[in-house]
């Protein structure tokens, strides 16, 4: 019998997430000054260099999307918390995280370039760092939206595996997060290409993909659990 998972751990719906990780990262960079706002690691370094050549007024430039990276995380903890899953007689506690990170993209889509980027980066490492709280797991493995560091060395791992010991089962698994490094991409290629056009409303596009997300983690399979 095949084994049932959360319908937020399928793969349509993480790598629908990918693609919102990508593009968000690459919209940050092209339209709101040169940030990648959902790695909080470059943002760290880019801190310390700032703080070790004395760009303290540059350091705050970083410190704010690193606290927003933070607070994202402690919020999208608040919503599970609050919302179990024997609550939620109709939507699931994750949906109402998309719903939430739907809400911010809008609204960050109509805060102007210029001055405001800061802002803006704020409120998208807020949402990223929702995200990839929220969605931990794809079809049971470990799994990040916003970042492809993590995805690249289960990928590796597994193709080792498959490669070296002839697991079947391993090479499926490489596939499958080598088709989520795969969606990132295509995000950040998407993102970057709407960012030149479509300037600071280029992110409403992520909308799409959030909903399409929501829809597809309607049908909860019986035995599923978190």
């Amino acid at each position: 019998m095949a084994e049932k998972f959360q319908p937020s751990e399928s793969f349509r719906v993480t790598a629908l997430l990918a693609v919102t990780g990508g593009f968000l990262d690459a919209y940050s960079y092209i339209a709101r000054g040169g940030v990648f706002a959902n790695a909080a690691t470059g943002n760290i370094v880019l801190l310390a260099l700032n703080l070790s050549q004395g760009n303290f007024q540059r350091v705050l430039y970083y410190l704010f999307p690193i606290a927003a990276y933070s607070a994202g995380i402690i919020s999208a903890e608040l919503i599970r918390r609050r919302f179990s899953v024997s609550d939620m007689r109709i939507l699931h506690w994750r949906q109402l995280v998309v719903a939430a990170e739907a809400a911010i993209v809008c609204a960050v889509g109509f805060i102007p370039q210029g001055d405001a980027d800061f802002l803006a980066v704020i409120a998208i490492s807020y949402i990223c760092s929702m995200q990839v709280e929220s969605f931990r797991k794809v079809q049971g493995n470990p799994f990040a939206s916003t970042m492809c560091t993590g995805n690249l060395r289960s990928a590796s791992e597994n193709l080792y595996k498959r490669v070296f010991t002839g697991d079947k089962q391993a090479g499926h698994k490489a596939l499958i997060y080598l088709g989520i490094i795969s969606s990132f991409m295509l995000g950040a290629m998407l993102g970057g290409a709407a960012a030149i056009y479509l300037k600071e409303k280029a992110c409403l596009a992520c909308t799409i993909f959030l909903l399409a997300a929501t829809v597809f983690m309607l049908k909860k399979p019986e035995n599923a659990e978190g």
